[in-house]
């Protein structure tokens, strides 16, 4: 940890026991053994209770992560249910079916067209009598006669 050779711990073990003594040194080391114990317990305490919180955090954030999760698929199968009974309520099959009818209607009218006409007949689109025209001069002469 702090690492210290043997002639370090040497060094400080003579320095102890000129300046504590010979008789107090064994109770000064038990001292000393004891409040490095002390300190490595509670570092490991500490280690421990951050490690704890930092894995319930991780946990609470994994939790909230499913939560939205399930809420977003149940929003989706509701929304994908509603699309499904919107399509039966608006009678889309209703209109397409509607529409195969007409496509089909035009075919046969095609096809009865085509019987009815030979490709060789012409069809006479003009009408038989001309139209008549109506006569303009009278109706200027009452609008001459009338004056406002």
């Amino acid at each position: 940890m702090f690492d210290v050779g043997f002639w370090e711990v040497a060094i400080i073990a003579l320095i102890a026991l000129l300046v504590i003594g010979p008789d107090r040194l064994p109770k000064a080391a038990r001292t000393a053994g004891l409040w490095v114990g002390r300190a490595r317990r509670m570092v490991a305490q500490v280690k421990s209770d951050i490690d704890r919180e930092v894995r319930e955090s991780e946990l609470a954030e994994l939790r909230e992560i499913e939560n939205i999760t399930d809420e977003i698929k149940k929003t989706k199968n509701a929304m994908e249910s509603a699309g499904g009974d919107l399509i039966k309520e608006s009678g889309v099959d209703e209109i397409k079916q509607t529409g195969e009818e007409l496509k089909s209607a035009k075919q046969k009218m095609e096809s009865l067209q085509e019987e009815i006409l030979a490709p060789g007949d012409e069809v006479n689109m003009k009408p038989s009598s001309p139209i008549a025209e109506p006569d303009l001069s009278s109706s200027k002469s009452i609008l001459k006669d009338t004056k406002v």
